[in-house]
């Protein structure tokens, strides 16, 4: 989906600052969201990619101010209030000091434990390194793995890489939909025009969907 998350390539924002001796954490509670996201992945509540999609649907302001694992915990939020683990307002009344209840049941995780990502598939793949190719055009209302920046662009395929998990499917319960992988280069200039700095590239691991013969 294009939102407010897909910040590559967007201006505006000044430049990435570099936090000299930056901790891994800045404070104790982004531990414990780091930990509660592994349990809700190893124990089946989401897979990494509907986990991907519950902080693609943050308000852009809060997406913006919440910080990296604020993200993480409003994601988190999310997905237990819609697998019918919390009510809505749970997490605020037990940040103020109220008591909630838990759920009268609890439901089970919702879905079967399938570790890794990489798949087979019987049909060939439909490019070749050395392949130009184009990225499709699209505005999909869920998850993708398609970044905007290159949506329409040209590049030439580096790797074919081993099939893995098809994000667009797998983060809304439609199944795993294997599908060919491939790393791409696209030169700077195709991406950014003349103001790009000349003689560089970009690479990115695109699914076969989004690619077209240029």
């Amino acid at each position: 989906m294009n939102g407010i998350h897909d910040l590559g390539g967007m201006h505006g924002f000044g430049p990435v600052e570099i936090e000299r001796d930056e901790p891994v954490f800045h404070a104790r509670w982004e531990q414990r969201v780091l930990g509660m996201a592994y349990q809700m992945v190893g124990f089946g509540w989401v897979n990494i990619d509907a986990f991907r999609h519950g902080i693609e649907r943050i308000r852009p302001v809060e997406y913006l101010t919440l910080g990296y694992y604020g993200r993480w915990r409003a994601s988190l939020e999310r997905i237990l209030v819609e697998r019918g683990v919390l009510a809505a307002g749970d997490v605020d009344a037990r940040c103020s000091g109220r008591t909630v209840a838990p759920p009268a049941v609890m439901p089970n995780p919702p879905q079967d434990l399938a570790y890794g990502f990489e798949r087979t598939l019987e049909r060939p793949p439909r490019f070749q390194p050395g392949d130009a190719v184009r990225t499709r055009v699209v505005s999909p209302a869920g998850h993708t793995r398609l970044p905007r920046y290159v949506a329409g662009r040209r590049g030439v395929v580096c790797t074919v890489r081993v099939p893995y998990v098809f994000p667009d499917t797998n983060a809304h319960g439609r199944g795993e939909d294997p599908q060919h992988l491939y790393n791409v280069r696209f030169a700077a200039a195709e991406l950014w025009g003349s103001a790009a700095e000349a003689g560089t590239a970009v690479q990115i691991d695109l699914f076969e969907p989004y690619l077209e013969p240029a």
